[in-house]
């Protein structure tokens, strides 16, 4: 069974305005290339309790689970410390972890930038970027070496796109290739205009019982021109399911509005 997949975006500056968030637009992107979809997303503070309540209702499924952001060493930083609190484990240096945070600590020595020194407070300040719950595997950051973790489908990575993104890519293609187009997916749509969706609900009510493998769906404009459809109140509406059954909810779901004498376009 493919499993459900969900994201967690932690970070006060993305519920602030300050920064916006760019991960959920990309892992949709990046499932939907596989033949994957998001089931749920989720946006955190960097508030230790919140976090890891959020962390133990998912901690307790079996989804795969993405996390960006809060991982760093600073005290705005609690996703570590949040994932060690909900799993009941210690939170503690991972040795390869170490190893790695030490190369790049050299690396940026050899570039004139710091020290390779771990006993400097700078370095070992680093080092905490390393801690993380005792059992956690390490997932490899391509960008800097400064790598995220993983707690069995949990994957915890840097708040940066440039970062987060190889990292996500990377954890499935090389772990969750087994569920790439599993689930053969189709979706068929359209405009029906300046008519309200309580006319239509109890249409999409029969076609679902009808074909429960498929859902209906209903998107709402005021026809803004906005989102580049007419410029005229409108809903698209349409199924998504299996290839198998969406030609057939489809003509149900066209005939349905034809005898309601509503006004229609097909996509």
């Amino acid at each position: 069974m493919v499993p459900r997949f969900g994201l967690y975006v932690i970070g006060d500056e993305i519920l602030s305005g300050k920064r916006a968030d760019k991960h959920l637009a990309k892992v949709i992107e990046l499932l939907n290339v596989r033949g994957l979809r998001l089931a749920w997303a989720h946006y955190l503070p960097d508030e230790r309790a919140t976090i890891a309540a959020a962390l133990r209702r998912s901690f307790a499924s079996d989804d795969v689970v993405f996390s960006c952001g809060g991982i760093g060493a600073t005290p705005d930083d609690h996703t570590r410390q949040a994932a060690a609190e909900a799993l009941g484990v210690a939170i503690e240096l991972h040795p390869d972890a170490a190893a790695l945070i030490a190369q790049r600590c050299a690396e940026m020595a050899a570039e004139g930038r710091g020290s390779a020194d771990m006993s400097t407070p700078e370095n070992r300040q680093r080092l905490k970027m390393g801690e993380f719950p005792r059992g956690a595997r390490i997932v490899a950051n391509p960008f800097n070496r400064i790598p995220g973790f993983a707690v069995a489908r949990h994957y915890f990575m840097p708040g940066f796109p440039v970062m987060a993104w190889p990292m996500i890519e990377s954890v499935l293609d090389s772990e969750h290739r087994e569920y790439f187009n599993r689930t053969p997916r189709a979706e068929r749509a359209m405009l029906v205009f300046e008519t309200p969706e309580s006319a239509i609900a109890p249409l999409m009510e029969e076609v679902e019982a009808r074909f429960p493998e498929v859902r209906a769906f209903s998107l709402p404009s005021v026809g803004d021109g906005r989102d580049g459809r007419p410029a005229r109140r409108h809903i698209e509406l349409g199924v998504r399911g299996p290839p198998a059954s969406i030609d057939a909810a489809f003509e149900m779901l066209r005939i349905g509005v034809q005898r309601l004498g509503v006004p229609f376009e097909l996509e």
